[in-house]
């Protein structure tokens, strides 16, 4: 793709930029930060990532995915302000994700342990267990600020904090998961998913462009689930004290 080539797509940009003037939703501002943020972001990427495939060190594949965890853990928390102690839980998440899912790849030799594959794998994985977190949180959230009553009913009535929160921890599980689930449903029918189509135009043979969405699907699916079950798991204790009283969705 040559430069003037590159710069044509600025019409993907005004015609968003066009309909909100037009209809009056007041999202300009906030497309053209978006636009200019993600820009240099990705050339500012892309000139690191350039560096750490040709060095190709271990140290450089660790720092890489230490960023990503940082800045998905920096994205998460602002959502989970109400639970106490939510970056350590959040961080733990994604690090336990993260070691499970690319030790199951690289044990197994389903990917060599090269910066070429890790990378771009685990920051798909990193960037999945992100958004993940942030529907469970938003949906938790939600989901107990609406049954207050009767967690605090069930406890009254001599129920563990486990069984009080039982129902609304389960129902934010499922569904945070349902995108994920529901995507992979129409995957090839409605959609071809990135990594496919990436590998596709880059010249790669349709089959094996397959094999590997296969694989990013399948991890993703894990991740989703893992992602979910940890941060709610982990979460739900800290909304009731030691004496198991429930103490609300928002703490200090």
């Amino acid at each position: 793709m040559t430069i003037l080539q590159l710069s044509l797509t600025i019409i993907f940009i005004i015609i968003p930029l066009v309909l909100s003037a037009y209809l009056k939703l007041g999202l300009e501002k906030d497309i053209v930060i978006a636009t200019i943020r993600s820009t240099i972001q990705l050339f500012i990427v892309g000139y690191i990532l350039t560096f750490v495939f040709e060095g190709n060190h271990p140290i450089y594949i660790l720092l890489m995915i230490l960023l990503m965890i940082t800045a998905a853990t920096q994205n998460i928390i602002k959502k989970g302000k109400g639970i106490k102690g939510i970056t350590w839980k959040i961080v733990v998440t994604l690090v336990t994700v993260e070691v499970i899912t690319m030790g199951i790849m690289l044990g197994f030799h389903i990917i060599p342990f090269e910066a070429r594959y890790v990378i771009p794998i685990s920051g798909m994985v990193i960037g999945n267990s992100m958004v993940l977190s942030l529907l469970f949180l938003n949906r938790f959230l939600s989901e107990i600020r609406n049954n207050d009553e009767q967690i605090e009913l069930i406890l009254s009535l001599g129920g563990t904090n486990k069984q009080a929160i039982h129902r609304s921890l389960l129902s934010a599980i499922k569904s945070s998961m349902i995108p994920t689930i529901e995507s992979q449903k129409t995957m090839g029918l409605v959609q071809l998913p990135g990594m496919m189509s990436g590998q596709i135009i880059g010249g790669a043979d349709p089959i094996v462009a397959v094999q590997f969405q296969l694989l990013i699907l399948f991890l993703l699916l894990t991740a989703a689930t893992l992602s979910s079950v940890m941060v709610g798991f982990l979460s739900y204790p800290t909304l009731f004290n030691e004496k198991e009283q429930y103490l609300g969705e928002y703490q200090k």
